[in-house]
């Protein structure tokens, strides 16, 4: 595991003009809800054909991803599906985060295991990342207990999701923590020993600091230390989740174990880092070469 932190570029996706603001979440938000889902997804495929042509860095990005992932060059059609399966998360997440689950088939695998750690108390890390519909995986505590679930992003990210969370639906807006701040691993332990369940994407890290190299889709790519070092310090169980979009309102919501609970600090802590992170990153190019247009990747991430 090489300690080389990513150069800038890399984190370019960051620093890009947003393309949309509060007051056009909201209206979005309400145009979805009174419009529902079928109407809503007809109209992705001219949004998202806008978007193909309109964004050449971002087709860019997704060609060269796809190109790794399918294991040969993508084309447009390509790439348009990877647009309109992102369009479609997107707009699931308005009737997800609404709790209108009657839209879906949701399947779950893997649910048994966050019964189990939910009955030992202490509650856990759910790794996940810019796949799928993190959404889809939330639904699992409603049907359990009501599993109450926080996330963790990097500060600046947060301050957004808080925003488009308030637009949508108000009551999770105070289920962020910002990673980063100096009370931020406070906060995560008080809600770990509430029995909180805490996800985060530990894919990426914005100001593209702390970062080591691993093997990834055929070459070495820059992933963020941050969450492991806070699953390291908190020593509760650190469990793989992803929402896989298959289509037509189908997710497939698994859950896998990556590190089981620790009580004292790992006798060698570099080792378990780069043990869990290899595993974690692993675990992600098996899911990306299965369902490559499920992760959201429009920035160059190899760079």
């Amino acid at each position: 595991m090489s300690g080389r932190s990513s150069p800038a570029g890399a984190q370019e996706w960051v620093a890009r003009p947003e393309r949309g603001s509060l007051a056009s979440i909201k209206i979005g938000v309400w145009i979805a809800l009174r419009l529902g889902r079928r109407l809503g997804q007809l109209f992705l495929y001219p949004v998202c054909l806008y978007f193909l042509f309109s964004s050449p860095a971002a087709l860019r990005a997704s060609r060269d991803y796809l190109g790794r992932a399918l294991g040969q060059r993508a084309g447009w059609r390509d790439c348009y599906r990877h647009f309109l399966i992102f369009g479609s998360c997107v707009l699931d997440r308005v009737f997800l985060l609404n709790e209108q689950d009657h839209w879906f088939d949701i399947t779950v695998t893997g649910d048994d295991l966050l019964r189990q750690i939910d009955q030992q108390g202490g509650g856990c890390l759910l790794f996940g990342a810019h796949f799928g519909s993190f959404e889809a995986a939330r639904t699992v505590r409603r049907r359990y207990r009501d599993l109450p679930v926080s996330l963790l992003m990097y500060e600046e990210n947060a301050k957004k999701i808080r925003a488009a969370l308030g637009a949508i639906n108000p009551r999770l807006e105070t289920e962020v923590i910002g990673l980063g701040r100096l009370d931020s691993l406070i906060a995560v332990a008080e809600r770990l020993r509430a029995g909180h369940f805490v996800g985060v994407l530990a894919d990426r890290n914005p100001d593209g600091r702390d970062m080591v190299r691993l093997p990834f889709l055929g070459t070495e790519a820059a992933f963020p230390q941050g969450p492991f070092k806070v699953a390291m310090m908190l020593g509760r169980p650190v469990v793989m989740m992803a929402g896989l979009y298959h289509g037509k309102g189908r997710y497939e919501v698994r859950f896998e174990l990556l590190a089981p609970a620790h009580e004292r600090r790992p006798a060698n802590p570099k080792a378990w880092m780069d043990e869990t992170m290899r595993l974690y990153v692993a675990k992600l190019e098996a899911l990306c070469r299965e369902a490559p247009h499920n992760w959201f990747n429009f920035y160059e991430f190899w760079a």
